[in-house]
């Protein structure tokens, strides 16, 4: 077990991909409320603490394409590392209907050493990761719940998510929908938040980038994890092959 809020598998693979998980964990460490941000566990069980399924989906993606892959160590609750340090919502006090009372009376001290401890140096491990590769390609894994509470189910197997650089994302999107997948273009959310982890990472620097979302009811045990895995990396490897990056 590691006190570091991230987890690096697979440094020394030579593949060009860079497998990311933002939200791959439900950990609340226990400097921050002794553990505990007020939610009961069935809470800390739902989609708002984490991405469910997503960091077994990266760790076997990331073997299947030789490559490297990090992963957080802390719920997205505490602070989300795929938001902007200046995002309102990188400390949620409110998600999908559930208040979290760990967080509704925190103050800028508070937010300042969640950042300082985890926040800042996951990014940083993210970027030393990417500038120690040859020509990376960032590939973040995340997952998506299939209803969010009072609308309407979300039909996606797989949602493909892109901003201004669109090189692998189109190919990609594709090549989903070429194998009969149910596949979203810039869903179910948008492709572009300032200051996430794939700007940070990605577009800032020119690197193509591709944000995968799964439907979690589809990945939820090890055997869709796998599943799901084996699906993407060749379908991966056949996009980037494409866009000629």
């Amino acid at each position: 077990m590691t006190n570091e809020p991230f987890e690096i598998i697979g440094d020394n693979r030579p593949g060009r991909w860079l497998v990311a998980c933002d939200h791959a964990t439900n950990i609340i460490p226990e400097w921050v409320h002794n553990g505990d941000l007020g939610l009961p566990a069935a809470d800390m069980d739902r989609h708002i603490a984490y991405d469910i399924g997503a960091a077994g989906v990266t760790r076997k993606l990331a073997e299947a394409l030789d490559s490297p892959a990090i992963l957080s160590r802390f719920s997205r609750l505490v602070c989300d590392p795929n938001r902007g340090e200046d995002d309102p919502t990188i400390m949620m006090r409110l998600y999908d209907g559930t208040i979290i009372p760990g967080n509704r009376n925190a103050d800028d001290a508070e937010k300042e050493e969640r950042l300082q401890r985890l926040y800042r140096p996951y990014h940083a491990a993210y970027a030393d990761l990417a500038n120690k590769m040859d020509n990376p390609v960032i590939c973040a894994v995340h997952s998506f719940t299939p209803r969010l509470q009072g609308r309407h189910p979300r039909p996606w197997e797989i949602g493909v998510l892109y901003a201004d650089d669109a090189r692998l994302a189109l190919p990609f999107i594709a090549a989903c929908r070429a194998q009969g997948w149910c596949t979203g273009e810039n869903q179910p959310y948008a492709g572009h938040l300032p200051g996430d982890a794939v700007d940070r990472h990605g577009l800032q620097h020119g690197r193509p980038n591709v944000l995968i979302e799964l439907r979690q009811d589809l990945i939820a045990d090890e055997a869709g994890q796998t599943l799901w895995a084996n699906r993407l990396a060749p379908v991966l490897t056949k996009a980037l092959a494409q866009s000629g990056l």
